[in-house]
């Protein structure tokens, strides 16, 4: 077991939402955030947007969606991605340990969607250089993701957090350049274990691993030696509150 990375020994509340709106979802976790840094309980938001895309800070004009299709700009580093039905979204709302290791916390959140990914049947890993949850590219097909990671942390709280691909239409992601990657894939895992998987299937199963990962219980994996302190797509600012870092999806 390892140390927790949570600066709250108290359970964290993990809620089942359903679907909700992006920007209702947004304003829910800056309350939240506030709220925790009040001293209030650490949380976890689980749900499923209405198809939506959101853009990151480093998001480049030739990334967004061809068609003109509207994007919401958001306060994650990062660039563009989508969410949508079929694709189960994570905000963990959490206090971290000083001193503050975001990369960690990243890596945590990462072994968690692992050892979901494992558990159904599928070969899932860290890409050197990139954030999120990978399907390792095989008789030349590319590297594929099946999980992306965002995040920003202010006043030592994480907002955003995760979006894992279960049934979702990989067709949306075709109108934009994801996550600023070009040379690689998007897939989920019904596409990858040919079979269908829901949100509904796995939403409980990723609370306790998320729980688990944050809290010590579930070891991070051994990562490839020459990866990065800061992996690529997260900036860190500095300020006098608080470290704030936000992490491509």
């Amino acid at each position: 077991m390892i140390d927790s990375i949570r600066s709250s020994q108290g359970l964290i509340d993990v809620r089942q939402l359903g679907t909700v709106d992006y920007r209702v979802a947004w304003q829910q976790q800056r309350d939240l955030a506030d709220a925790r840094v009040a001293g209030g309980s650490d949380t976890l938001l689980l749900l499923q947007h209405p198809a939506v895309y959101t853009a990151g800070r480093r998001t480049e004009p030739h990334e967004r969606p061809v068609d003109g299709t509207p994007v919401i700009d958001t306060d994650r580093g990062g660039k563009i991605t989508w969410h949508g039905p079929g694709q189960l979204v994570g905000y963990p709302i959490i206090g971290l340990a000083e001193p503050l290791d975001v990369v960690n916390y990243v890596r945590r959140l990462e072994e968690a969607l692992i050892k979901v990914c494992a558990d159904l049947g599928l070969d899932a890993v860290r890409v050197h250089g990139r954030s999120g949850v990978w399907v390792p590219g095989t008789d030349g097909r590319p590297d594929r993701k099946v999980a992306a990671i965002g995040v920003r942390v202010s006043r030592a709280t994480t907002l955003h957090g995760f979006a894992l691909n279960c049934d979702c239409d990989l067709d949306a992601f075709s109108a934009i350049v994801p996550c600023g990657i070009s040379d690689a894939g998007v897939t989920s895992l019904s596409a990858e274990l040919r079979r269908p998987v829901s949100v509904e299937d796995v939403q409980t199963t990723v609370a306790d691993a998320v729980c688990d990962a944050l809290d010590g219980m579930l070891p991070v994996g051994s990562i490839c030696p020459a990866l990065p302190t800061v992996p690529a797509g997260i900036v860190a600012e500095r300020n006098t509150a608080a470290a704030r870092v936000a992490s491509a999806m």
